[in-house]
């Protein structure tokens, strides 16, 4: 029985090698990889039929550490602890939760910033291109070596959505359920637009060097952070925080270092951004969104959602500038055993992150009908 050593508390980030020279992943650009290390994190049991699976599927700059604490002088739990638990949307007391990190990120999995064992240095722009099913192919191999048989659920909001999506179209027969958060069939051209501002900001600061940096791009990483941003709030919750407010109230109104408290805000998230995260990752993953599209090399999009088999849960947000509600809509319309629930949020597209109470309830509430469909629980306690 496979399982961990916490109950949502505290919780280690393990890796697992699943690839070879003699098996090498090979990705939808035609170009091999190997090897290839996954991290991930896992929460609950796995039964003995291995049938009662849960995978979180992460967003752009997140990672494996969707809950628990690392040690006990953490001060904040994974990023999304408030779903993942005993008596939680994922109740951690029936379903083992697993959060792989994703192919092509800087948190533990093989990306651009890993070691290219043919050269001893980081991959840089030599990593190959890949893909959203790339990504999942990956995911299912990981499944594959934890024993896992099938999935109760998979669940994911943003670049997670589009993971969700294909797992529901590459594995049909694996997948009970799934539940794709703010995310569409394909990127649109607002969202292209919004993430080729991203990359430029990063290439364009000079400690880039074409990608052969030796130290993080910050100011560049930090602007394409604030450019996200604004796409994921909405105009409603930026205006009740900050309205026109300033960092230093009635002082002079010309003084320039007496910034918005909007832009000091911006300033914050992208500085928090540079010193955690990599740009090349950004670069690479940002694509990978770009090229996110069910229907290529398949078929037009309503036989496509046709073809899954799985019970659908399509969240969307009211105020999701990103993804607009429109998107998820236009998912369940042709998706045979979907349901769609709206969040009210001023949030946005980050409300994934905030809205746990609204989450939990419409997650509590499909998987509940759903429950009996899913076999017996046999966790011994």
């Amino acid at each position: 029985m496979q399982e961990t050593n916490v109950q949502n508390k505290f919780v280690e980030t393990k890796f697992i090698t699943l690839y070879d020279e003699r098996d090498p992943l090979v990705l939808e650009c035609g170009k091999t990889l190997s090897p290839v290390t996954v991290a991930y994190e896992t929460y609950g049991r796995l039964t003995n039929d291995g049938t009662n699976a849960v995978l979180i599927c992460h967003a752009l700059t997140a990672n494996a550490h969707a809950a628990g604490y690392h040690a006990p002088t953490d001060k904040s739990p994974g990023w999304w602890d408030g779903f993942i638990g005993p008596r939680r949307a994922f109740d951690t007391k029936k379903y083992f939760v697993i959060c792989p990190n994703i192919l092509g990120s800087c948190y533990g999995t093989t990306g651009p910033s890993s070691l290219d064992p043919k050269t001893g240095e980081p991959y840089r722009l030599a990593f190959p291109p890949f893909t959203i099913r790339d990504l999942v192919a990956v995911q299912k191999k990981l499944l594959d070596a934890l024993g896992v048989n099938r999935l109760a659920a998979v669940c994911g909001s943003s670049l997670g959505g589009m993971q969700v999506l294909e797992w529901g179209i590459s594995y049909p027969d694996f997948c009970e359920t799934i539940i794709p958060i703010s995310t569409a069939a394909r990127q649109s051209a607002w969202c292209i637009g919004l993430n080729t501002a991203a990359r430029a900001a990063i290439t364009n600061d000079p400690v880039w060097n074409n990608g052969c940096y030796t130290q993080q791009p910050m100011k560049g990483l930090a602007t394409a952070r604030m450019i996200g941003m604004l796409s994921y709030r909405s105009a409603v919750e930026l205006k009740r925080r900050f309205g026109r407010h300033r960092q230093n109230g009635a002082a002079d109104r010309f003084d320039g270092n007496n910034l918005f408290q909007v832009e000091s805000y911006l300033h914050h998230q992208g500085e928090k951004l540079g010193k955690r995260f990599d740009a090349n990752t950004y670069i690479y993953l940002s694509r990978a969104m770009d090229l996110h599209d069910v229907t290529h090399g398949r078929a037009p999009l309503p036989e496509v959602l046709g073809g899954i088999k799985a019970r659908m849960l399509c969240i969307g947000v009211s105020s999701d500038l990103r993804y607009p509600t429109e998107e998820q809509k236009e998912l369940v319309r042709f998706t045979p055993n979907a349901r769609y629930a709206e969040i009210d949020s001023i949030h946005g597209h980050d409300a994934f992150l905030i809205e746990f109470d609204q989450f939990t309830a419409a997650i509590k509430n499909f998987l509940k009908k759903n429950v009996a469909e899913f076999g017996k629980i046999d966790i011994v306690e």
